[in-house]
């Protein structure tokens, strides 16, 4: 028994990728270039964070779970996700390489156990640009009808839904951008960064216009549903936060990545924390909790107060923000299948990089097409559980390898270190766990088909092509080169 145990343990699908060999595919044909300054890097964070959880989450979440206690919803979900996001420092200080949460495991647990959390992660994201993709699509549908543009019912809706046949704005709108991140990176983050600066404008000056019409009654009762229904919607609200992960993904294309990866995580999630909490408190403040599930809260309840050109501005910036979420998360998607190819899990042509673009191309046209397949004929409610449940289990994992990694490797060089060992990565796993046990059961369900796939996937295809351990560990340091790729 415990001569199969060993063999079992010794198995090519449990073994580890050393650090160094996962640092050293910074170099070579399938290295991507650091153009990412650290400027834009926070601006990346907060693109990908603000958007579609203040502008469309919010009122589904107060109307159907939290009520005004939407406020503490967010404050719990901020928390969980600091807790992360201080994990996820330590690691990427380490590993500054693409792939995210699938390459820590893979340094952490092995092989087996970091297809699962990349098959996880492909979940998370392709849902969540889908989600975001839906909630742009209803305020472009907003802002036509309000300048006399109506469109047809059965191309705003999928199936189902509305008399609807498909959601034709949500696939443009992923279309183009694929388009964009195809052409090139630092094109894509020089529009992020314009995009979350008007993004940021926009929500003050929502606070601006509705400062004088908040009415204390609307808070009352601040817990109409209890301290079941705040949990519930934390968990539901969790997915306003999720995107701050795909900074991770961008390791290998960032500037100085020890030292300006955990200055954009931390950075990132702070600054979000307090902008979700303020919009939260200001629109239950203005407009009784029962009646903002909408798909764009934000700008009915400016337009029932009649502030009409001020919702048409905020609807703009809103815009705007869905639009970066939607770019930063499809970013971050194709980089974790670029990552996962890369090391033989999945067919090496998705890790082929573009000869005049220096853009991972192949992968990128495949995610931006399948997703927006999902966009255009799932609706929303059933994509956003799928994201937060992978996002969860996701960070459970990497609070966990942090605990592993002090244990099993103490020596290593950790540019950042996580604070207060083991106790935030051990409540970002129970935090994780909660809110995914308040997660509707059939959510769950689903969770569980999708990983039964991914699996099935693996032992098929993954194990017999996986490049671990086919070539020797090269020097880490190799990954130092900076700014000096040429400006894509």
């Amino acid at each position: 028994m415990a001569t199969f145990l060993q063999s079992l343990r010794d198995h090519a699908m449990f073994k580890k990728k050393p650090i160094s060999e996962l640092v050293a595919h910074c170099s070579g044909e399938h290295a991507l270039h650091r153009v990412i300054s650290p400027l834009e890097l926070v601006l990346l964070g907060i693109g990908a964070v603000v958007g579609t959880g203040i502008f469309v989450i919010t009122g589904v979440a107060a109307a159907d779970y939290s009520g005004p206690a939407i406020i503490l919803s967010f404050v719990i979900s901020g928390i969980v996700c600091m807790l992360a996001a201080l994990c996820y420092a330590e690691f990427s200080s380490m590993v500054p390489v693409a792939g995210s949460a699938y390459t820590y495991c893979y340094a952490s647990f092995g092989e087996i156990w970091a297809w699962i959390i990349g098959w996880d992660l492909i979940l998370e994201y392709a849902v969540s640009i889908a989600a975001v993709a839906v909630g742009w699509s209803a305020y472009v549908t907003s802002l036509l009808a309000d300048i006399g543009i109506l469109l047809p019912p059965a191309l705003v809706n999928p199936p189902g839904t509305g008399g609807g046949f498909f959601n034709l704005p949500a696939m443009l709108i992923i279309l183009a951008i694929t388009a964009l991140l195809i052409v090139g990176v630092k094109e894509s983050i020089r529009l992020n960064t314009i995009i979350v600066v008007v993004n940021i404008a926009v929500i003050l000056l929502f606070f601006f216009l509705c400062y004088s019409h908040i009415d204390a009654v609307n808070w009352h009762p601040f817990m109409p549903f209890g301290w079941t229904g705040v949990f519930a919607g934390a968990a539901i609200v969790f997915f306003a936060y999720i995107g701050f992960d795909s900074v991770m993904t961008a390791a290998e294309e960032i500037e100085n990545p020890q030292k300006n990866l955990p200055i954009g995580i931390i950075g990132s999630v702070s600054v979000v924390i307090l902008l979700y909490v303020g919009v939260a408190a200001v629109l239950t403040g203005v407009i009784p909790y029962g009646e903002l599930g909408t798909s764009a809260p934000v700008a009915d309840a400016l337009t029932r107060i009649g502030v009409h050109g001020g919702a048409l501005l905020v609807s703009l910036g809103a815009l705007c923000g869905i639009t970066s979420v939607i770019l930063v998360t499809l970013y971050g998607q194709t980089r974790i299948f670029f990552a996962m190819a890369r090391d033989g899990l999945l067919p090496a042509f998705f890790s082929d990089i573009h000869k005049t673009f220096h853009t991972p191309a192949k992968v990128t046209l495949l995610v931006g097409l399948s997703t927006a397949l999902v966009a255009g004929l799932l609706p929303l409610g059933l994509i956003a559980e799928l994201v937060n449940i992978g996002t969860l289990a996701a960070f459970m994992v990497v609070a966990f390898g942090i605990i592993l990694l002090r244990r099993s490797q103490p020596h290593l060089e950790r540019p950042f270190r996580c604070p207060a060992m083991p106790y935030v990565p051990i409540l970002c796993i129970v935090s994780c766990a909660v809110l995914i046990l308040v997660l509707p059961a059939i959510t769950q369900v689903r969770f569980v088909i999708w990983m039964l796939v991914g699996l099935a996937i693996y032992f098929v295809f993954g194990i017999k092509n996986s490049a671990n351990g086919k070539s020797p560990a090269a020097d880490p340091r190799i990954c130092g080169a900076g700014s000096d790729s040429p400006d894509r």
